[in-house]
C-alpha cells in the first residue's frame, strides 16, 4: 500500500467530536501553521472539488452562505478563487459580527467587487448555493435571520454544498439545532466528524466525502491514539479480516463449523436466508436446526448443509433440540431468525452451551424476558447480540430510557452486558464491553427489507466459526460482516433500484459485492 493510500485509510478511520477537533487544530496551530494559512489551504482544496463537481464553463452562478467564524471565512475564499477564475458569485452574510480574519476576507472580497446581497431571496436565481454558515461546534440553537436564511435555502430545487457539516447540526450528535440545512452535498473537512455517523443527521447531509487538507497524523494520533475508542469500519479493516486465502492442504472441518438455530412453520423463509448467507461466508460445514416439519424444505434449497431436525410445538415452533446434538463440538452458533417466542426452551439451550453465541430477532425477545444480566452473567463464551432499535428496548429499557445518543446506548449496553453489541439502523453501531465502537460509514435504505437481518446473522455466523480456529478477535468478524452485507445491498440497489434488494436477491449480492471491491 503505498503512502498516501495508507494515510487516506487511517483517515477514513477517525471520527472525531468537536472537542477533539479542536484540540487536534490547536496543535496545529502551536506547531507554527498561521490560522490565515490553513484557512487558505483548506479553501484552495474545496474550491478545487467544487470546480470538479462543476467543470464545463463558468456560466454557473453560485451563491454563497457566509458565516461569522472561521467557516465563514473558508467559504469567503472559495467566493474569490471562484470569482477570480471567472464563476459568477454573490455572497449573503446575515451576521455582522464577525472574527477578524473573516472580516479581512468580506472586506477584500468587497474591493474586489464581488456582490453581495442584503436579503436571502437574492440568491434564489443562483445555480448552486454553498452554505458557509457554521462548521463545526455550534451549540447555540438558530434563530433570527440565520433560521429565516436556511428556511428559505430549504424551499429551493437548486443543489446546496455545506462546508464541514450543514449548518445547523450538533458535530457530535446530529441533531439539528432550531433548524438545519439540508446539503445535497456535505464536503467534510480534515477528519469525519461524528454527525455523520448518526441516523438522525442523515437527511441533512445528502452525499458526504472527505476533503483532507493535511493534518499531520501524529497530531491526531496524540489527540485520539493508535486506537480510537470510536472507529469507522473501512475496506481495509473489513477485507483483512475476511478468510480469503486458504492452505493448500485445508479440510471442511479445518474452516469452521456452523449452527444454525432457526425457523419455524410460520417463518420458514428467515432460515433458508440465513443458510444461504452462511454458506455464501465460506464456513466449510453448515448444520441448520430446524422444526422436524421444514427439513425436506431446507435439504431442498441447501444441499450442502447437514438439516437437523427439531421436535417441534403444535404451532410448528422449535420445542426443543435434540438430545443427541452436542453444542460444542461447533465453532460457533447463531440462533433467532424465524423461531418465536415459543422457541424459549431451544434459546435457554444455546445460552447454556460453551459455544461463540450470535443471538437475533426473537432470540433477543427471549433473552429479554429472560434477563439480560442474569443470563450472559453466566457464559463463558462470547456473545454477540444484534438488535434494532425495537429489540435493543426490550434488552435494555433502562438506558434506552435515558440515553438519546445511539452510540452512547450501544457502548453502556455492551459494558452492562459484556457482550459484543451490534444496534442495527441507518448507520451500524458496534461496541465491546471495553468502551470500543466501530461505525458503518455506508449503507443503503434498500435493506429496509423483512429478512435482510437474517441474512446478516447467517453471513456473520459463518464468519465467526472460520474466525474462531484462527483466534481473530471476535470483534473484527462483526465488523467485516457488517460491511460485507451493506456492500453486498449497494451493489443490488446500484443494479436493481433500492426497490430490487429483496432479501433473497441480496443473498445473491454477497459473492458478487466481494468481488466487485476486490476487483
Amino acid at each position: 500500500m503505498s503512502q498516501l493510500h495508507q494515510r487516506q485509510a487511517d483517515l477514513h478511520r477517525y471520527v472525531v467530536t468537536a472537542n477533539q477537533m479542536r484540540d487536534i487544530e490547536a496543535r496545529v496551530f502551536a506547531a507554527g501553521m498561521p490560522v490565515a494559512a490553513l484557512m487558505e489551504k483548506v479553501a484552495g482544496r474545496l474550491t478545487h472539488r467544487i470546480q470538479s463537481l462543476y467543470p464545463d464553463d463558468q456560466t454557473t452562478r453560485f451563491g454563497i452562505l457566509v458565516g461569522p467564524g472561521h467557516n465563514g471565512g473558508d467559504a469567503l475564499v472559495v467566493a474569490r478563487e471562484l470569482f477570480c477564475q471567472g464563476y459568477q458569485v454573490k455572497l449573503f452574510q446575515p451576521d455582522e459580527k464577525v472574527k477578524e480574519l473573516t472580516e479581512a476576507h468580506r472586506r477584500y472580497a468587497a474591493s474586489l467587487g464581488i456582490p453581495s446581497a442584503g436579503r436571502i431571496e437574492e440568491l434564489s436565481d443562483c445555480d448552486v448555493i454553498i452554505d458557509g454558515l457554521f462548521g463545526f461546534g455550534l451549540t447555540r440553537s438558530l434563530e433570527g435571520t440565520i433560521a429565516h436564511a436556511i428556511h428559505q435555502v430549504n424551499q429551493w430545487h437548486q443543489p446546496v454544498l455545506s462546508i464541514d457539516l450543514p449548518s445547523g447540526l450538533h458535530t457530535d450528535t446530529g441533531a439539528t439545532l432550531g433548524t438545519a440545512i439540508r446539503a445535497t452535498r456535505s464536503l467534510c473537512l480534515g477528519l469525519w466528524k461524528l454527525a455523520f455517523l448518526q441516523d438522525q443527521a442523515l437527511e441533512y447531509i445528502g452525499a458526504a466525502e472527505l476533503v483532507d487538507f493535511d493534518l499531520p497524523l501524529a497530531d491526531i494520533k496524540a489527540i485520539l491514539g493508535e486506537s480510537p475508542a470510536i472507529q469507522q469500519i473501512t475496506p481495509e479493516l473489513a477485507i483483512a479480516s475476511l478468510p480469503l486465502h486458504r492452505s493448500p492442504t485445508t479440510h471442511k472441518y479445518k474452516q469452521g463449523h456452523l449452527l444454525l438455530v432457526c425457523g419455524s412453520r410460520q417463518y420458514a423463509g428467515a432460515a433458508i436466508l440465513a443458510g444461504l448467507a452462511a454458506r455464501a461466508s465460506g464456513v466449510g460445514m453448515l448444520s441448520i436446526a430446524v422444526p422436524e416439519s421444514l427439513k425436506p424444505m431446507l435439504s431442498a434449497q441447501i444441499p450442502d448443509a447437514v438439516v437437523v431436525g427439531c421436535p417441534e410445538t403444535d404451532a410448528g415452533a422449535m420445542a426443543e433440540l435434540p438430545k443427541d446434538l452436542d453444542l460444542d463440538k461447533y465453532q460457533a452458533i447463531a440462533c433467532g431468525p424465524g423461531l418465536t417466542q415459543q422457541a424459549a426452551g431451544v434459546v435457554k439451550q444455546v445460552l447454556e452451551s460453551d459455544c461463540p453465541l450470535i443471538l437475533d430477532a426473537d432470540g433477543l425477545n427471549i433473552l429479554a424476558t429472560l434477563g439480560v444480566d442474569a443470563v450472559l452473567s453466566q457464559r463463558t463464551a462470547a456473545t454477540i447480540l444484534t438488535p434494532h432499535l425495537g429489540e435493543f428496548k426490550r434488552l435494555f429499557p433502562t438506558l434506552a430510557d435515558e440515553i438519546a445518543s445511539r452510540i452512547a446506548l450501544v457502548r453502556s449496553a455492551a459494558t452492562q452486558s459484556r457482550a459484543i453489541v451490534l444496534l442495527k439502523g441507518a448507520r451500524v453501531a458496534i461496541a465491546n464491553p471495553h468502551d470500543a465502537v466501530w461505525l458503518n460509514p455506508n449503507s443503503t435504505p434498500a435493506l429496509a427489507r423483512g429478512g435482510s437481518g437474517d441474512v446478516l446473522t447467517g453471513l456473520m455466523g459463518g464468519l465467526l466459526a472460520q474466525a474462531v480456529l484462527t483466534g481473530m478477535a471476535i470483534e473484527r468478524v462483526v465488523q467485516s460482516a457488517t460491511w460485507w452485507h451493506s456492500q453486498a445491498g449497494l451493489l443490488a440497489a446500484q443494479e436493481r433500484t433500492e426497490m430490487g434488494v429483496d432479501a433473497t436477491t441480496l443473498t445473491q449480492y454477497l459473492i458478487p459485492a466481494l468481488r466487485h471491491y476486490l476487483a
